[in-house]
């Protein structure tokens, strides 16, 4: 921390951002329900917003030689969904799951902790679905000859084929990563130093396969909409069948994708990034003012 009368140093401590991602915790716990509502309607649409600009990344994707380069691509442009949440404060499910670290330290209660959690998490799924709405009234999904919802039905259909365990571990793998960007993103001064920390350990789960819940609560209902309402002009353009999407279903996706996602998001990022920084920094190695 910055002495009397010196300055602020260039970037937080191991130690000083263990408490600052406590406090936040805390004060997202013990906020407003009504502030938390309202932020986390802006954080579900941010993260579909970068899901929007994922797949435009991806439309000829297929064609290309270096498929991995793609996507790396989408997961570097995807990044801009948890930027925008971190610089504007938003609540986001998957990083509100470090409010275990204010549980830990008795600063808030388990009535506290499943309240803020509930309330995020049905306001970032509103969020999404809004911007679920907005892009398919406005037609977005016909980009590129179908192209673009092709992306969106062949994503969504892949996320659904996935066994309970195995989503419930990339659930774990990718709030991992999610909880690290943000963590990290504690130690910037600046807008810049923000944005560096929390890029590149999106790129790497989105690139990955991993599976975010709310990621998901926008790109899964958005396929559902465009298997179900899309006219036969679309089907034959995007060169697609929709019989190859029977089991894109809400059904499929609410109790075989969602529940185990969420699920190991918040073993992912709760217990694996939060706890485990928690244990090292406030029991083992309790920070002290400098």
């Amino acid at each position: 921390m910055a002495t009397a009368g010196g300055p602020e140093p260039f970037m937080l401590s191991p130690a000083q951002m263990a408490r600052a991602a406590e406090d936040a915790a805390y004060a997202k716990a013990t906020g407003r329900p009504a502030k938390s509502f309202l932020l986390g309607l802006t954080a579900g649409g941010y993260i579909a917003l970068g899901f929007v600009f994922y797949t435009t990344s991806q439309v000829g994707a297929a064609a290309l030689t270096w498929s991995g380069g793609a996507r790396i691509v989408g997961g570097v442009v995807f990044a801009t969904g948890l930027v925008l949440v971190v610089l504007t404060g938003a609540e986001l499910f998957t990083s509100s799951t470090l409010t275990l670290t204010a549980r830990a330290s008795g600063r808030i209660t388990w009535g506290q902790l499943f309240t803020n959690w509930g309330i995020v998490y049905v306001a970032n799924f509103l969020g999404a679905l809004t911007m679920v709405a907005l892009v398919f009234v406005s037609g977005t999904w016909h980009n590129a000859n179908g192209g673009w919802g092709a992306v969106v039905l062949k994503t969504s259909l892949a996320k659904l084929q996935h066994s309970f365990l195995e989503a419930f571990t990339l659930g774990i793998l990718c709030n991992l990563m999610v909880c690290l960007a943000v963590w990290a993103a504690y130690s910037g001064r600046t807008t810049t130093d923000k944005i560096l920390a929390v890029t590149m350990p999106i790129a790497l789960f989105v690139s990955s396969g991993f599976e975010h819940s709310v990621a998901n609560m926008f790109l899964v209902p958005l396929g559902l909409l465009i298997k179900n309402h899309a006219g036969a002009g679309f089907w034959s353009g995007a060169g697609l069948a929709k019989g190859d999407f029977a089991d894109l279903t809400w059904s499929h996706f609410l109790l075989g994708n969602l529940v185990p996602v969420t699920l190991g998001n918040i073993v992912g990022g709760g217990v694996m990034i939060g706890i485990l920084y928690w244990t090292i920094f406030h029991y083992i190695d309790k920070p002290t003012d400098e």
